[in-house]
């Protein structure tokens, strides 16, 4: 098979900005379904590709064309790099444009992660004829609760200010490039991302002059909208799921900063997709991933998961080609055999197909904060257990936002560090971490699905952050984070309309901590972290029930925050057991 590749192809939007887009297609005599990658990252980086990509040429070997795009003010592309903004109207131009081809069949699909899988979702959302089918990797259909911000309404620090710094730098060097700017910050920005402290610790949170130079919607949005306000709503493609009728195949990491809406874009859209065809027409594909390109091969310092774990392991290209095969071929056996869930379960290591998401076997299980004296600290009284309390207990700390507890892995976007199952030990002498753990387990408990806590709590202060962790112990002491959540009091009704709290008033509180895939061995713990910070995977409350955003840190309060426990405040962590061991 021979290969035309076209590069610098200028495609002319609606409004007459051209977007540069290289184009390889098989030379063949009929027409092709066509495969199109939007990125802001340079269309240029086609030798970088991996983690969840499928291989290019594979793809095209299968009788694809693929036609990769600068997004708008990137690289080769016209105009002015806005995020998301205008992502919807220029995916629907392109798919209308390459439909148009007379080498394309009139059928076209979207693949690719982060960024890459945001424009799939709007696209989507318009609902352009020739898009058939999509597969959004590691990525948000709500820009708002991944990545900018969270389920609890807590601002995704360190992932904002880091991929802003970094398009920033983009920015930077393309203005020097067109001769707009001397490019005398372009050091300052570099140095931002290789000390992220520099980032981080700056108050402010608003006023970082570099990004708003460079990228002004971060501070006037990202940072500046800390509601699920009308700014969010209008570049959140999932609020139109039901005018969406794309059938798409979602790829996620068990430590992805986006895991928690990669698994709800799949359970709305096959709820609620505009068609029977899309609805019936999701599959999934979990594997124990961060978002980092390290954190594909499935290995981390403190936790690795066998060599059947990476991303090149699981053979990605070829169920994205099966996928494509259906909806742009029209093959109607080619996902035959296939069911529309594939997981991988940590603990035992493996991967394991399923009928849905959440399991259908679930048995979702209380498991109770409980211990007869304070939990504060590894060392003290804290125990979980699924019996039900009958004596009650208040556990007491001081949240510092000058002292906020550091975050350690997880679902960190932390690009070129360390993030995902990390040990968690170097927190747990704070006496500000809060410490429930379990017997040791004789037999083996799996916990697949969504993960939620319950807890009952109160705060000196107007608004607060509340945090919880579910952690694997191994015997040897390791105690390894599965997931995490926060909840900002302010949103604890609504992440659009903020309510302060009333000091020393208790309130019944539910911390979304996503979901996990893990089996709890023999000799292993269930540990329950709570506390009230963790940063800078999140920005730390100042207490003070003012704009955060906009707080010196020297203005920032310190609150006296309670968790209550017992039988009439049953403060507790509800697991999706599965009994299959």
């Amino acid at each position: 098979m021979r290969f035309d590749v076209a590069f610098d192809v200028p495609v002319r939007m609606t409004d007459g900005t051209e977007l540069s887009t290289n184009v390889w297609r098989p030379m063949t005599p009929e027409p092709v379904p066509v495969l199109l990658v939007r990125t802001p990252y340079s269309k240029e980086t086609i030798g970088q590709l991996g983690g969840t990509s499928p291989n290019l040429f594979a793809m095209m070997r299968a009788g694809y064309a693929v036609a990769f795009q600068d997004c708008r003010g990137t690289f080769g592309s016209d105009g002015i790099f806005v995020p998301h903004v205008h992502d919807a109207a220029d995916g629907a131009d392109t798919i209308s444009w390459l439909a148009a081809q007379e080498w394309c069949n009139g059928n076209v699909g979207m693949w690719g992660p982060s960024y890459l899988g945001f424009v799939q979702w709007q696209a989507a959302a318009t609902g352009v004829p020739a898009l058939k089918a999509i597969a959004p990797a590691v990525t948000s259909a709500d820009l708002y609760r991944a990545p900018w911000h969270s389920p609890g309404g807590a601002m995704s620090l360190d992932t904002t200010l880091a991929w802003a710094t970094m398009m920033s730098l983009n920015e930077a060097r393309r203005a020097v490039a067109e001769g707009r700017d001397a490019g005398l910050n372009i050091p300052q920005l570099a140095a931002s991302l290789a000390d992220r402290t520099l980032l981080t610790e700056h108050t402010p949170v608003a006023e970082h002059p570099l990004i708003s130079k460079y990228l002004p919607w971060i501070a006037d949005i990202a940072i500046g909208h800390a509601s699920r306000d009308e700014a969010w709503e209008q570049v959140a493609a999932l609020d139109a799921v039901e005018s969406i009728t794309t059938p798409a195949l979602h790829i996620g990491g068990w430590y992805d900063v986006f895991i928690g809406e990669t698994l709800r874009a799949y359970t709305e859209m096959k709820a609620h997709a505009g068609s029977e065809q899309a609805r019936s027409g999701q599959r999934l594909i979990v594997g124990p991933w961060s978002h980092n390109a390290s954190g594909f091969l499935g290995y981390f310092p403190d936790r690795g998961f066998g060599i059947t774990a990476s991303a090149d392991a699981a053979l990605l290209t070829e169920p994205q080609i099966a996928f494509f095969d259906r909806w742009l071929k029209r093959q109607a056996d080619a996902l035959d055999g296939r069911e529309p869930v594939r997981l991988f379960v940590m603990g035992v290591d493996q991967w394991r197909d399923e009928p849905d998401w959440p399991l259908p076997d679930t048995e979702y299980t209380s498991y109770y904060l409980r211990g007869a004296g304070p939990a504060n600290t590894a060392g003290g009284a804290g125990a979980l257990s699924p019996a039900e309390p009958t004596d009650e207990f208040v556990d007491t700390y001081l949240y510092d936002p000058r002292r906020p507890v550091p975050s350690l892995g997880g679902t960190m976007m932390n690009m070129g560090g360390y993030d995902g199952p990390a040990d968690q030990r170097p927190v747990h002498d704070r006496d500000d971490v809060l410490v429930f753990v379990s017997d040791v387990l004789d037999e083996s408990l799996e916990v697949t699905g969504p993960v939620t806590a319950t807890l009952f709590v109160s705060s000196s202060a107007p608004d607060t952050d509340f945090t919880a962790k579910l952690v694997d112990v191994h015997p040897d002491g390791r105690a390894i984070i599965l997931c995490e959540g926060i909840q900002r009091m302010r949103y604890r009704n609504s992440l659009t309309e903020p309510e302060p709290l009333t000091p020393d008033t208790v309130y019944e509180i539910a911390i979304d901590l996503i979901a996990t895939a893990n089996v709890f061995l023999p000799g292993h713990q269930i540990m329950v972290e709570v506390s009230s910070s963790n940063f800078p995977r999140y920005d730390r409350n100042s207490n003070t029930g003012k704009v955060i955003a906009q707080e010196h840190l020297a203005e920032m309060a310190v609150a006296v925050n309670r968790v209550h426990r017992g039988a009439e405040y049953p403060s507790r962590v509800t697991l999706p057991v599965i009994r299959r061991y």
